[in-house]
């Protein structure tokens, strides 16, 4: 069958493993959820292990508690997977001159350091089944820029780089790789922004949600979760078998402008 004939909707992954960072809340566990409905054995990764019990009742999820930001930790996770969804992240609202230089340090080495280190572990088995799917939960600040948010927008730019490179160097080998990048979604990380925000301008937690995070979009409302995670499967999906190198706005229009 051509890999363009079978709906998006039939999206069957059984026999396929993946793995998903940051898959204890928000982006992540919707992606974990929407694997496993598909079909996919999932290994849940988060430093949050009470968080992964959410999905103790689903025998296709394997959680492993792991401190992304801990490379020898990341060297150690599974390497012989089909689907790797790169979606861990935090976040740090500062001016630059007062961002602290540890903080930089760890945002680098957790959102584009380890995403590194895994693509590099995953490819061997993917060539090898000439068969791999990269997703890389990238962000409106992959293509756009945001004041007090150096070391984040600088993570994710650099994320975009590695996707398209993965891309490029995994295609004769059956293997794509793509940027997913949503505006706000409705996640903790979120929520603790809008926190952070507040103090940084010096405004009510209700005006930054109005004034500053739906201020660029023309859809005003956060994104669910779900949303990211069905966009994710279909890039994991039969229709997608084409598209590598993209990066795949979900931002209400905010690059519209």
């Amino acid at each position: 069958m051509s890999p363009t004939t079978e709906p998006t909707a039939l999206l069957d992954l059984t026999g396929r493993s993946a793995l998903v960072t940051g898959a204890a809340s928000g982006i992540g566990a919707a992606c974990v959820t929407r694997l496993t409905e598909a079909g996919a054995k999932v290994y849940a990764v988060d430093r949050d292990a009470e968080g992964l019990d959410q999905f103790g009742d689903l025998g296709a999820v394997t959680p492993l508690p792991t401190d992304l930001s801990d490379l020898d930790a990341v060297d150690a996770l599974p390497a012989d997977v089909d689907i790797l969804v790169n979606n861990a992240g935090i976040q740090h609202v500062s001016p630059i001159e007062e961002f602290p230089t540890e903080t930089w340090d760890l945002i680098i080495r957790l959102m584009l350091t380890s995403p590194f280190r895994l693509v590099r572990q995953v490819l061997p088995h993917m060539y090898a089944a000439q068969w791999g799917r990269v997703v890389n939960i990238s962000s409106v600040h992959g293509l756009r820029a945001s004041a007090y948010k150096a070391a984040y927008v600088s993570a994710k730019h650099g994320l975009e780089g590695l996707s398209k490179v993965t891309a490029l160097e995994g295609a004769a080998h059956g293997v794509t790789s793509n940027c997913v990048n949503p505006a706000y979604v409705r996640t903790p990380l979120v929520e603790r922004q809008i926190a952070d925000q507040a103090r940084s301008h010096g405004i009510g937690e209700d005006e930054v949600v109005e004034k500053v995070m739906l201020a660029p979009v023309a859809v005003k409302r956060l994104i669910e979760p779900s949303e990211v995670a069905d966009l994710v499967a279909f890039l994991c999906g039969p229709s997608a078998a084409s598209v590598s190198g993209s990066s795949f706005t979900m931002d209400g229009g905010w690059t519209a402008h």
